[in-house]
């Protein structure tokens, strides 16, 4: 069962750069979407989902998710809305992968921009406090859901990072969280070794 922490970032309490850096916080951590349990969202009445696309649902170079998202998919659906948030400049990519899970979708979203996540709000017709944001990335799913006011859940990324500027990234995203033990002190999570 998921465990969850108290990571709330208006109640933060410390300096203006440590509140700062608490919205880059996660309120939950898994090794992958298909850990996330419905009950825990649903008793913390969460309605709704946005999910991040690349290193989240699939792999930065796949076009196809895998059974066990498919699987996962077609169970959460049956309980909360779902919406594909991606920041792919790719639409016709974001939209065969949405297409094969059958849910809708938004690219160029330029998260953590709050407008594309303000889309999906309207699209789902759910306020942000009913919605929690999925997505492998500090500095855009994390940013933008605290900055919004949903809960926040990190994946790990389904493959290592290729590209160089991602790279940079996630090494930014290490400078922020340290390390993975510092991470696992920070956020719980549903796997030891994800």
């Amino acid at each position: 069962m998921l465990e969850w922490g108290v990571m709330d970032p208006v109640a933060r309490e410390g300096t203006r750069m440590a509140r700062g850096l608490g919205l880059l916080r996660p309120q939950l951590w898994v090794g992958s979407v298909s850990e996330i349990e419905i009950e825990p969202l649903a008793a913390r009445g969460i309605r709704g989902l946005i999910l991040d696309l690349d290193e989240t649902l699939v792999a930065a170079v796949e076009h196809t998710p895998s059974p066990e998202v498919r699987a996962w998919i077609d169970r959460v659906k049956g309980h909360f809305k779902v919406f594909i948030l991606s920041n792919n400049f790719n639409p016709a990519r974001v939209q065969r992968v949405a297409d094969a899970l059958g849910v809708p979708c938004s690219c160029r979203a330029a998260k953590p921009r709050r407008r594309g996540f303000r889309l999906a709000l309207a699209q789902m017709e759910l306020a942000a406090h009913e919605v929690a944001i999925v997505g492998d990335q500090l500095f855009t799913d994390v940013l933008v859901g605290n900055r919004m006011g949903a809960l926040t859940i990190l994946a790990t990324p389904i493959q290592p990072e290729r590209k160089p500027w991602r790279k940079l990234m996630r090494l930014a995203e290490g400078m922020v969280i340290r390390d993975v033990d510092t991470l696992r002190q920070l956020v719980p999570h549903a796997k030891e070794n994800p």
